[in-house]
C-alpha cells in the first residue's frame, strides 16, 4: 500500500468522528462537510511520518478549525433574517454520528449550545459525546485540565438548566404524527392539548415569503397561529418521515417541490417546541 493509500485509509476510518465533531460544533451539515474536506487537504500535506497518533491529530485539527469557523459562522448568522435553526442531519444510518454517545445532537441541544463560547462548546462536545479524557481535551483546545473541567461544567449547567427532560423517541414520533393531523385539520382544541403552556413555534426561512420571522409563544397563540394557515397551506402537501438528529421529522413536499421540514421537541409537559425548517438550502434530504 502506498503512502497516500495508507493516509486515505486512516482518514476514512476516523471520518465519521471528524464529521460528528464538526457538525456538533457548527450546527450545519454543509459547513461540517466543508471543514472535514479542509482537514483532509491538510492531512495530505502533513508530514505524516512524525504523527504518532493520526486519530488524535485529525480530531485536534478538526476541533481547532471548528473553533475558528464558529467565530465567522456567528457573524454570518447576525445577518440572517428571522430565527436561525441548526441544519438537520440524517442519523438513520449512524444514530450517534461517529460518537460514543448520541449527546449534543438533538436540535434543541444544538440551539442551546449556540449560547456557549466556542471553547465551552468544544470541551462539552468532546467530553459529552466522544468521552475524551480531560487531559486530551486540554491539549486539543490548548488549555489546562482544571480550565477544561470548568468549561465542561459551565456548559453542562447551561444546557441542563434550560432543557426539560425529553420524552422517549417513540413518544416524540407519536406526538409529531398527532400534531400534523391536528395542524392539517386546523383543530384548535386538539393543538392546544398537545402543547406545553410555554410552547414556542420557531420558523427558519431566512426571510422567505409567508414564513414567520418571529418566534410565536404560548399554547393558545401557537395553536391559533398554526390553525390560521391550515385551510390553504397544507393542500397537496406530502409528508415523508425522516430520522434527523436522533428524532423523527416530517419532510414536506408539494409535487416535486421541497417545502421544508418540521419536527417537535417534547417533554412530559407536552410539545415544548415546534421547529419549522423552511429554508430549502438547509435541507439535503
Amino acid at each position: 500500500m502506498g503512502d497516500l493509500d495508507e493516509a486515505t485509509t486512516l482518514f476514512m476510518d476516523v471520518r465519521p468522528r471528524l464529521f460528528g465533531i464538526a457538525y456538533r460544533m457548527l450546527g450545519s451539515a454543509g459547513e461540517a462537510e466543508d471543514l472535514v474536506q479542509d482537514v483532509w487537504l491538510r492531512w495530505q500535506a502533513t508530514d505524516r511520518g512524525v504523527v504518532r497518533n493520526p486519530g488524535a491529530f485529525l480530531a485536534t485539527t478538526t476541533t481547532r478549525l471548528a473553533i475558528n469557523e464558529l467565530q465567522s459562522a456567528r457573524a454570518r448568522r447576525e445577518t440572517y433574517i428571522g430565527p436561525w435553526l441548526p441544519e438537520p442531519v440524517d442519523t438513520s444510518a449512524d444514530p450517534f454520528l461517529g460518537a460514543e454517545r448520541g449527546e449534543a445532537l438533538e436540535l434543541a441541544v444544538l440551539m442551546l449550545m449556540e449560547k456557549l463560547t466556542p471553547h465551552e462548546r468544544a470541551a462539552y462536545v468532546l467530553r459529552e459525546a466522544f468521552d475524551y479524557p480531560y487531559p486530551q481535551i486540554a491539549e486539543i483546545v490548548q488549555s489546562t485540565e482544571p480550565a477544561v473541567r470548568q468549561l465542561v461544567s459551565r456548559a453542562r449547567k447551561h444546557v441542563a438548566g434550560e432543557r426539560k427532560i425529553p420524552v422517549p423517541e417513540q413518544a416524540q414520533r407519536q406526538l409529531l404524527v398527532t400534531f400534523l393531523e391536528a395542524a392539517r385539520g386546523g383543530d384548535l382544541e386538539a393543538l392546544e392539548k398537545l402543547f406545553a403552556a410555554d410552547v414556542a413555534s420557531v420558523s427558519d426561512g431566512n426571510g422567505a415569503r409567508q414564513i414567520s420571522r418571529r418566534i410565536v409563544t404560548g399554547a393558545g397563540r401557537v395553536a391559533k397561529y398554526i390553525a390560521a394557515f391550515s385551510s390553504w397551506w397544507w393542500d397537496g402537501v406530502d409528508v415523508r418521515w425522516a430520522t434527523t438528529n436522533g428524532q423523527t421529522s416530517a419532510v414536506l413536499r408539494r409535487d416535486d417541490t421541497l417545502l421544508g421540514m418540521v419536527t417537535v421537541v417534547a417533554s412530559e409537559d407536552g410539545i415544548d417546541q415546534v421547529l419549522w425548517l423552511m429554508n430549502p438550502e438547509k435541507l439535503t434530504m
